[in-house]
């Protein structure tokens, strides 16, 4: 008889979701959906508000990417006031916000891969629960546990010289920056007491993607096959085609790693791209326009920027990045749980990236600010670590907010979670009698390995234990599970 399973809330992410899971009479898995329960409205409660106070409120979204959401409302506002679009800052603008962002990026990634994915890698997807998480690391895998620790803390220091705080900056003003870095802080980061420096953080990004290549070598199959499917793929890229999270021009390819959207101004980002809604999620489904809903859906974060960017500008991470590429022969890579492969390939481009900002003399310059004629729309868009982040903002005659659109990296990947969670529900679930921990887990690492924040896509209010019920046509419970 027909079944459904629910998984509430997913476990290991920032914010809330559901995974819900319809078997048919011989137990094959007929549909299989990732819902976001809460709605997030922020656009609405900034509208009315001073254009300038955006890159401050917008923080509120998330404790865990505010810099992504502050970076990319700034840029919007640079357009606003006149400052271009990201060659008009001045050097130590932009170079500030640049390494803002890179600490942003390191800590966040490092946080996700230490703290909420390595469990899974160092327990296996069926260990008990009890030890798979980040006590069972720091109780069986300490070292390992306080590096990623430190280096997490590495890159909040990076966010508070630049920001002014670790959560919730203020660095970054429409047309600029509001501070430099002085050459206290420079030395501070760049060669402080061990293990907080630049040199020893460039070290340990390099063993830890030694780190997930040797488990990767151990578990081939598992890592290769596990939720892979073909997709499009998006990011910001250079001009010249290398990665940059900071600013670029918006390129997608297709599976086949043909061009599908070529270097377009993100200005000009609702051009090509639209946004679906469906009944059974607050969060939208994006896709490009040019190709339709059912085929123009895209994957973005780490993976897709390895898959459209065409070098990157780093010695030690372009090295990882041409091994990345031979393991596909060049061809898009569409492996779900390389996805971390990625990440931590970023980690270490930006803490080569770090290293090399802090080593700039501009970041001591005084010319902080930069104005020009004043519009009244501004399109931001940045890498975020999840993927790429969209700010639309256009203002009034009062210098109020009159519009806010924003589609954050989660939201991007909307379809391509649920794709992961269909594709890994039917391979763990097809033709079994009774739930398990492993398949609940499984099902849980497809989401995990996009590392979404649906606290920025969503509101959620609260904690819940997760409970997995499987139930038949007429909802009686036949079996029931509760983490």
């Amino acid at each position: 008889m027909p079944k459904k399973i629910t998984i509430e809330p997913v476990t290991r992410v920032e914010g809330h979701g559901k995974v819900t899971i319809k078997l048919d009479d011989q137990g094959q898995v007929r549909e299989s959906r990732l819902h976001i329960v809460e709605f997030r409205g922020f656009e609405r409660f900034i509208q009315g508000r001073p254009y300038w106070e955006a890159p401050v409120l917008v923080q509120r979204l998330c404790g865990i990417c505010p810099v992504s959401h502050h970076i990319a409302a700034a840029k919007a506002l640079d357009v606003i006031v006149g400052a271009g679009t990201g060659e008009g800052l001045t050097a130590v603008g932009e170079k500030m916000r640049r390494l803002m962002h890179y600490g942003q990026f390191f800590q966040s990634h490092v946080l996700h891969f230490f703290h909420l994915s390595s469990p899974d890698f160092l327990f296996g997807i069926n260990a008990d629960p009890k030890i798979r998480n980040i006590i069972g690391v720091i109780e069986h895998h300490k070292d390992l546990a306080v590096q990623g620790v430190m280096m997490r803390k590495y890159g909040q220091e990076v966010i508070y010289h630049t920001a002014g705080k670790k959560i919730h900056g203020t660095g970054a003003i429409p047309g600029g920056i509001n501070k430099n870095l002085s050459i206290a802080e420079r030395d501070l980061l760049l060669n402080g007491e061990a293990p907080l420096n630049a040199d020893q953080m460039v070290e340990w990004s390099v063993a830890a993607i030694d780190f997930f290549k040797a488990y990767h070598k151990s578990n081939q199959t598992m890592v290769d096959t596990f939720a892979d499917f073909p997709s499009n793929h998006l990011s910001l890229v250079r001009k010249d085609g290398a990665l940059d999270i900071y600013h670029g021009v918006l390129r997608a390819v297709d599976t086949n790693g043909n061009i599908i959207l070529d270097d377009v101004d993100y200005q000009d980002y609702d051009k090509y791209i639209e946004e679906e809604v469906r009944n059974w999620s607050y969060m939208k489904f994006p896709y490009l326009k040019h190709i339709g809903k059912e085929k123009g859906w895209y994957r973005v974060g780490p993976l897709a920027r390895m898959n459209t960017c065409d070098f990157i500008p780093t010695p030690l991470a372009q090295k990882a990045f041409e091994e990345f590429k031979a393991y596909t022969k060049g061809q898009p890579n569409n492996m779900t749980l390389h996805y971390h492969w990625a990440r931590l390939i970023e980690v270490l481009h930006a803490a080569e990236e770090i290293r090399n900002l802090l080593r700039d003399p501009d970041l001591q310059n005084e010319d902080l600010v930069v104005k020009g004629e004043k519009l009244n729309k501004g399109v931001g868009v940045i890498e975020a670590p999840r993927g790429t982040l969209f700010h639309h903002y256009e203002i009034n005659d009062n210098d109020q907010i009159s519009l806010a659109n924003l589609i954050v990296s989660t939201t991007n990947n909307n379809e391509p979670m649920n794709r992961a969670v269909n594709h890994t529900a039917k391979s763990f679930m097809n033709g079994q009698k009774e739930i398990t921990e492993g398949m609940m887990n499984a099902v849980e690492v497809a989401i995990r390995a996009y590392d979404p924040c649906l606290s920025c896509a969503t509101h959620a209010l609260g904690q819940m234990p997760l409970e997995m019920k499987l139930v038949d046509s007429n909802d009686n419970i036949i079996s029931h599970k509760t983490k």
